[in-house]
């Protein structure tokens, strides 16, 4: 059993901590709202700390998820950051989904506080977190991934570590501009066979059982019939995912004509007032087309 920090307890990070603490880790959480990390102790167990300064001190590990580069830049760095209140030789996970250049940027930090920093974005939604079913890809030195791997395969079903710093995160933005597509020709299929008078739940029975078949119609077919959209990840949190696979690409070379499109529908929902609406609402701005 490991001492272990985990900073950011939001819909992802909060059951993630959960397992470790239920698999008998020592765990320390550190949220920027506190209200959460109390919430989670009296839930849990374990202990709170104010910063990620103090969450970090003594640990073997420390886990974070939080929302963006700069959030993850506030918890690592600085006099109340994690990096300086690690031990020599701890390893830093990184869960959230960032920007594969703020990853090298604080890869590049944690050598030279003689700590390790392991990118290992995750997918699998609330469901995956709550379930301890998350797939994680993750970048970094493999010894350092080595150590890291039984932590993580407490609330994963599959990590893999790709390659080098930045690979992991490289590879969540494979994932994220998967997902834009499948969910598009989801909702288009289930809009197709609106208008065409037929019922789609029968239509997806189908359909799911040959090639089209996918996580997203398996698992989202039904609640998006119902008009049911507040299913873990947020529209909002799409676009910024999508805003980086399009930075990127740009640095790349890469050509995503579908994923800038989709990009733009996610948009349309946002203006909708779905920015809270979970991915699968594409259908919801196809059917308010008529």
């Amino acid at each position: 059993m490991a001492k272990l920090a985990f900073l950011g307890l939001g819909v992802m990070g909060g059951p993630m901590a959960g397992h470790l603490q239920k698999a008998g880790h020592d765990v320390t959480v550190y949220n920027r709202t506190a209200s959460k990390a109390e919430d989670w102790v009296a839930t849990h167990g374990g202990a709170m700390a104010t910063t990620p300064l103090e969450a970090a001190q003594g640990a073997d590990f420390v886990m974070s998820c939080v929302g963006n580069d700069d959030d993850l830049r506030s918890v690592c760095l600085g006099a109340d950051g994690a990096f300086a209140g690690m031990i020599s030789g701890a390893v830093f996970v990184d869960h959230t989904t960032v920007s594969a250049a703020v990853t090298r940027e604080l890869y590049g930090a944690a050598n030279v506080a003689q700590i390790s920093f392991v990118d290992a974005p995750i997918s699998g939604g609330q469901a995956g977190a709550e379930n301890a079913a998350l797939s994680i890809m993750c970048g970094g030195e493999e010894g350092a991934y080595a150590r890291a791997l039984p932590i993580m395969e407490v609330y994963s079903k599959i990590c893999r570590r790709i390659g080098d710093s930045g690979a992991g995160q490289m590879t969540k933005m494979c994932n994220q501009i998967a997902i834009a597509g499948l969910v598009q020709g989801l909702s288009e299929a289930l809009h197709f066979a609106d208008k065409a008078g037929l019922d789609g739940r029968a239509v997806v029975e189908v359909i799911s059982q040959g090639a089209a078949g996918s996580w997203q119609m398996n698992n989202r077919y039904e609640t998006m019939l119902d008009d049911h959209f507040d299913h873990g990840f947020a529209t909002d949190w799409m676009r910024k995912d999508l805003g980086i696979c399009l930075s990127t690409a740009d640095e790349t070379g890469a050509s995503l004509p579908v994923t800038a499109l989709v990009d733009q529908f996610y948009k349309d929902v946002q203006n909708m007032g779905g920015g809270r609406w979970d991915t699968s609402s594409l259908f919801k701005r196809l059917q308010a087309l008529g």
